[in-house]
């Protein structure tokens, strides 16, 4: 069984001693490419450069995404959409633009500016026919209204670690976004809902990610001493929604990993 992991933090802390292993894990258990999500300035530039040294060892093995997450997007400037030109101008993977998007559950920036942040990426991935990698929590009225605008604009959006409810998913839908599904739906307190809500998501729209070091499933056998998420744990949150949908496993890895190709027009290994 074969994985794409469409959303991995691999430049966060806490993979700066053993990231090369992480890699090497993951392809073992099935999982790879892995798609680097860039989250600010500096995790975009060193996840590009990163990915480039790594694939001249491993050919395809990784990829990258530029952005500024909603929690930094006060920080959005002139020379971060230049950077991130730069970077898809490179013969660096970079595949998409974002992690960006509106969360207004922690608001660690304005939400004034991080609704210009949103749309000045967004603008960017329509500049360079890019897909949108988008994030949003308790945002989605204001979400909305900015993302329906970019659906003819860009080739494709993602709506990463999706958490929402039914209306929320029929207007994502709607728009023909694709829905990134986590270990967030191995949660018994706050992903029971998913597990009904995803037998919703038509099979070519579905895609997989651990945003990882972050939500490891709850329900993951394996004891984690340090609570780490790793993108070779992407196959229990594939059993996981299989089961949800009474499909084999390995039929769902086939159209996941198909769907993620086409999203980010990978070529095949």
């Amino acid at each position: 069984m074969n994985l794409i992991d469409i959303g991995v933090n691999l430049m966060a802390p806490s993979f700066d001693r053993d990231r090369e292993d992480i890699i090497r894990s993951a392809a073992a258990a099935g999982v790879g490419p892995l798609v680097i999500t860039g989250s600010s300035e500096k995790s975009s530039l060193e996840g590009a450069r990163f990915a480039a040294t790594y694939n001249a060892k491993e050919p395809r093995s990784l990829y990258c995404t530029a952005g500024v997450h909603p929690h930094g997007a006060k920080d959005l400037s002139t020379r971060s959409l230049d950077l991130f030109r730069d970077l898809a101008s490179s013969e660096l993977p970079l595949v998409a633009i974002g992690e960006c998007g509106l969360d207004y559950n922690r608001d660690y920036s304005p939400r004034e500016d991080q609704r210009r942040s949103l749309v000045k990426q967004a603008d960017l991935a329509s500049e360079l026919s890019l897909p949108l990698f988008l994030h949003e929590r308790d945002a989605f009225g204001d979400f909305y209204a900015i993302i329906r605008n970019y659906t003819k604009a860009v080739p494709a959006m993602v709506v990463h670690c999706f958490t929402g409810t039914q209306e929320e998913l029929e207007h994502y839908l709607g728009l023909g976004c694709y829905i990134g599904i986590t270990g967030w739906i191995c949660d018994e307190r706050r992903g029971k809902h998913l597990k009904e809500l995803v037998k919703n998501i038509p099979p070519g729209r579905l895609l997989l990610e651990t945003d990882s070091p972050y939500l490891l499933p709850r329900d993951l056998p394996l004891k984690v001493k340090n609570k780490r998420n790793e993108p070779q744990f992407l196959p229990h949150v594939a059993q996981t929604v299989a089961h949800c949908l009474d499909k084999d496993p390995a039929l769902l890895a086939k159209e996941t990993t198909a769907n993620a190709r086409s999203f980010f027009r990978l070529p095949d290994r």
